[in-house]
């Protein structure tokens, strides 16, 4: 008899990687994903290679940077020639269930132009069997609470409409029209958990894509209340707005025209004029919205459990993006700071090799990147020539690799989506609307295709509050990384055919 081999993948939207108790949040509740994390291993250096939601999901299912896939923004099409993870593991006889979304956008070679595929960003990964679809307007869940009883257009932003008036506490406390048993988040687990019990003979691929604790920032029941704005870590900001945009002029222009509309259905006026009241409470309503995901997630592990599947299965727990939270005087996930990139990844192998290493919290820099090699690599499969990381099976199993990368890199497309985007507000062309950033322990450098660098020296400046891309005496430093960067540029670009060479004895592949 073949051993039973399953994958729960869940990704949890705009998750940032100190929202998390087990990596030292002294206020968030996590107790499940915590758990998960002493019977697995916690990265606590990982990074995504792209945002916002498009782009990074793109570079975590194909395993590639931003250039080689070529998604630059929501709405970029993926082009067909990429494999990713959910074709590969159908190599090895699995049918990848979809619970969620993967934001793909289709690629539109010989597509007719009235095909609904050219309407949406949200198209669903080839290779993926959508089991549950919930794009942007969440049909399935909308339909659901309808039946239930709520009365709503059929609208998102009316679903999150809360259902009191803001109070003294600010905008995002009051409470969502919906019970918590009657949220996204529970709808979504509740199918995800139908479709686990009637395969528990088999074996299964599940990729559970969470949207919350993505925007509108508004918690139902009891969730809003759990945390006190007051116990609320202050943001990591300079003094003034006007002092953190004097930076770089891409932070000057996103602190000029963030709205507080795009983070809540009642949002007014811009984020960088939010009080720091309101942010508190933001804060606090974001930690709701996490403890409300673990919940979820905890009930998947009662039942894997109980169902006597814990054991065969590859549990892979991380994110997209993260979320600034008032850090930089900004929301959501835009530019090149590292809380917009810095998420958590939780992995457990419930194989005997992975037990010397249950509970380590890896302190070596991981990427988005990894995790497709990483389940190619668990199920025996090759692993294509076109990902760009690496399997961290070894680091799973507690092996130090000695070539193991020693920074990491992500990318950041800015070119203009509508009249708040910077292309226009900073005069350059579309091409020209990019950064790449490297980082280490040490340093961290922003190269801009027309704009000026930044460089950060994080041993005195951890938050990148103070630039030092013009300061002479950093002048060798920044050099140095640059080089870096032209190098990780050089040895990481497109190489499905490079390793291939054809002569008169036929054609003859490099291993």
């Amino acid at each position: 008899m073949v051993a039973r081999r399953n994958i729960l993948f869940i990704v949890i939207d705009q998750w940032r990687a100190d929202a998390l108790g087990c990596a030292g949040n002294p206020v968030l509740k996590t107790p499940n994903l915590d758990r998960l994390a002493a019977d697995g291993v916690l990265c606590r250096r990982h990074f995504v290679q792209a945002a916002p939601c498009g782009p990074s999901r793109a570079a975590l299912l194909t395993g590639t940077y931003q250039h080689n896939n070529g998604v630059m923004r929501n709405g970029t099409p993926l082009a067909r020639r990429f494999t990713n993870i959910a074709l590969e593991c159908r190599k090895a006889g699995y049918d990848p269930a979809l619970f969620g979304y993967t934001d793909t956008t289709a690629d539109p070679t010989g597509l007719p132009p009235d095909d609904p595929a050219l309407r949406t960003y949200e198209s669903v990964m080839t290779g993926f069997a959508p089991e549950l679809h919930l794009p942007e307007l969440p049909y399935p869940w909308m339909a659901d609470l309808k039946a239930k009883g709520y009365a709503f257009a059929d609208d998102v932003t009316e679903i999150y409409r809360p259902a009191a008036p803001a109070g003294d506490r600010g905008p995002t406390f009051p409470p969502a029209r919906f019970k918590a048993e009657d949220s996204i988040t529970a709808f979504l687990t509740d199918r995800l958990l139908d479709f686990i019990s009637v395969r528990r003979n088999g074996s299964w691929f599940a990729h559970a894509a969470y949207i919350r604790p993505h925007p509108p920032f508004i918690a139902p029941e009891p969730y809003n209340a759990l945390y006190d704005p007051a116990d609320m870590a202050p943001p990591r900001r300079a003094a003034t707005a006007e002092r953190e945009g004097a930076q770089h002029p891409l932070l000057a222009s996103y602190l000029r025209s963030q709205n507080l509309a795009s983070y809540f259905v009642t949002g007014q006026g811009l984020v960088a004029d939010l009080s720091d009241a309101d942010l508190a409470q933001l804060r606090a309503t974001y930690y709701g919205m996490v403890q409300e995901v673990d919940d979820q997630v905890g009930r998947l592990l009662d039942r894997l459990k109980e169902w006597g599947l814990y054991d065969d299965t590859l549990i892979v727990v991380t994110s997209d993006h993260g979320e600034l939270l008032g850090d930089h005087w900004m929301l959501g996930k835009q530019g090149y700071f590292d809380e917009a990139y810095n998420v958590p990844l939780i992995v457990r192998d419930p194989r005997a090799a992975a037990d010397g290493a249950r509970g380590t919290k890896i302190e070596r820099f991981t990427e988005a990147v990894d995790v497709m090699p990483t389940v190619l690599d668990w199920l025996g499969l090759d692993i294509p020539r076109q990902c760009d990381g690496r399997s961290l099976l070894p680091l799973l199993h507690g092996m130090a690799p000695a070539d193991w990368r020693r920074e990491v890199h992500w990318e950041f497309d800015f070119r203009g989506l509508g009249a708040a985007d910077s292309e226009v507000a900073l005069g350059l062309p579309m091409d020209s609307c990019s950064l790449a950033v490297i980082r280490d322990e040490r340093f961290k450098y922003v190269h801009f295709a027309a704009l000026p660098p930044l460089f950060f020296d994080l041993a005195a400046d951890p938050h990148c509050l103070n630039d030092l891309s013009r300061d002479p005496a950093a002048a060798p430093a920044m050099l140095a990384y640059a080089q870096k960067m032209l190098s990780w540029r050089i040895v990481s670009s497109g190489r499905e055919l490079t390793g291939m060479h054809v002569s008169s004895k036929g054609l003859h592949v490099r291993p």
